[in-house]
């Protein structure tokens, strides 16, 4: 599923926060990615007691919702690409550590005109890690 995911998204290591699609309707989609400890983030974030960057868990949420635009085939083909452009409500609600499964959740709500509004949610081991809400525009690749 990495392949669906390069295909759709141009995010590319190191700054790739998803790894697969774990479940997909036309309206949601989630993703995971498994934090290994080994993520050059965590050397600095905090040294001795690692924790996964809050800023991080946003554009783990942002590049799953830019996939869920591109398989809704709101990105015309890969013609586009959808950047952030507002986010409110973002709650962080418990840690993501090494060694954790996150489970990445958005679901669509609503398109106007070329802005996508969505929800996401981050879940490991069973607890909510953070939601938020945020809205995406597609701009033409060549002004990206």
């Amino acid at each position: 599923m990495l392949e669906t995911i390069l295909a759709n998204i141009p995010q590319r290591e190191p700054f790739l926060f998803i790894e697969k699609i774990v479940d997909r309707t036309a309206d949601s989609i989630t993703t995971s990615k498994i934090l290994t400890g080994q993520e050059d983030f965590f050397r600095g974030h905090f040294p001795g007691a690692p924790v996964f960057p809050g800023v991080l868990m946003c554009e783990a949420v942002f590049q799953t919702g830019a996939l869920l635009m591109s398989l809704r085939g709101e990105s015309a083909g890969n013609s586009k690409t959808a950047l952030v452009t507002r986010i409110q409500g973002a709650k962080f609600k418990n840690m993501a550590k090494p060694g954790d499964e996150l489970l990445i959740t958005v679901d669509f709500v609503e398109m106007l005109a070329n802005a996508a509004f969505m929800k996401g949610k981050i879940t490991a081991n069973n607890k909510t890690i953070m939601t938020i809400e945020f809205a995406a525009t597609l701009v033409d690749n060549q002004g990206v």
